[in-house]
């Protein structure tokens, strides 16, 4: 017998019940009939993420924000509410919050959700309440794949020096207030010397960061190797042409409103970019959505990534059991080019 979520009782589910189905190029999903979470014990669920990294759990027949942060108390998962975003987000309440305010017609490139912070979500949780007409999949790609299929004088590299973010607050994406959650600069000055942040306030009130993570990280469950960053989906060449072009033209080619170095501080070539694009490609596995649908991914044995679409699309988020990682905050961060 199990528990209900109401502490009711009901039949376990023969051995084998909750085989997940497998496809080549597919994430993988389990089908729970019934729009009911007391079908299938929480613990199945984190037990298949862990055994396959990200799991499309389909007739949970989520249709409102409260439903996601349903699941993560049924899923035993704690939200942790999100500092440093780079998009704007719609806050729902209980940690759930709207997907990233993205053009619908621009593909976000993969990535682990705040892999820059010093404190990372283990967890994300996505739940779909409106399905697009077209595209826009929330797909995967598993860490430990990119990390084999890389050059390796690369991931050597990356695993020696980590890498650098810059970030520079101004008019594209979102305002320093947003993304710390305040206005008052002496709490972000503080939330800056907690989590390893190099900052300062520009002339005209904007705020320049630069902070310096490893990109190769060990998972603190299993200990395997994971590529694990935002190098590509972070860099300035991913920006849309015209806008880099006018950011750069107006503020410098060093005021980006986020761009990704080297750990030494090197620029990264398009080159290396589109190395690292081209091999999360490969990796990539997808499931178009439907309504109700959640997704429930390790956020650092697997990136995540959200393709184009038409029509209206509403997918709710929720990132959460936060850990600290070994050697991922590299303290020894180098001047930024603009301050040279």
């Amino acid at each position: 017998m199990t528990a209900t979520t109401d502490g009711a009782m009901t039949a376990a589910a023969p051995p084998g019940a909750y085989e997940p189905v497998l496809e080549a190029g597919r994430t993988p999903m389990l089908e729970v009939p019934g729009a009911d979470f007391d079908l299938l014990p929480g613990q199945v669920v984190r037990d298949l993420v862990a055994r396959h990294g990200a799991l499309l759990v389909r007739g949970l027949g989520l249709s409102a924000p409260h439903d996601l942060a349903r699941a993560a108390r049924w899923l035993g998962v704690t939200p942790v509410a999100e500092r440093e975003g780079f998009t704007s987000r719609t806050e729902h309440g209980e940690g759930v919050y709207s997907s990233s305010m993205w053009p619908a017609d621009e593909p976000m490139c993969m990535h682990h959700e705040l892999s820059y912070a010093a404190e990372v979500p283990s967890v994300a949780l996505f739940g779909c309440l409106t399905a697009p007409a077209s595209g826009g999949a929330t797909a995967v790609a598993d860490a430990r794949t990119l990390l084999s299929s890389l050059p390796a004088d690369l991931v050597e590299r990356f695993a020696h020096q980590g890498w650098l973010l810059d970030r520079d607050y101004r008019e594209v994406g979102v305002t320093w207030s947003e993304a710390f959650g305040t206005q008052d600069r002496a709490e972000v000055a503080a939330y800056c010397a907690e989590h390893a942040i190099e900052h300062e306030w520009l002339a005209d009130g904007a705020l320049r960061t630069r902070q310096r993570r490893a990109a190769v990280v060990a998972h603190p469950v299993t200990g395997e190797r994971l590529w694990f960053n935002q190098i590509a989906f972070l860099n300035g060449l991913t920006l849309e042409p015209a806008v880099r072009e006018y950011l750069t033209s107006f503020y410098g080619p060093d005021a980006l409103p986020f761009n990704t170095r080297f750990g030494d501080g090197e620029a990264i070539s398009e080159e290396v970019i589109e190395t690292l694009n081209t091999a999360y490609t490969a990796a990539t596995s997808r499931r178009p959505w439907q309504a109700g649908d959640l997704l429930v991914v390790d956020n650092l044995r697997t990136a995540h990534s959200r393709e184009a679409y038409q029509g209206d699309r509403e997918v709710v988020a929720l990132f959460g059991d936060p850990v600290r990682l070994a050697d991922h905050v590299r303290t020894d961060v180098p001047a930024h080019p603009a301050a040279a």
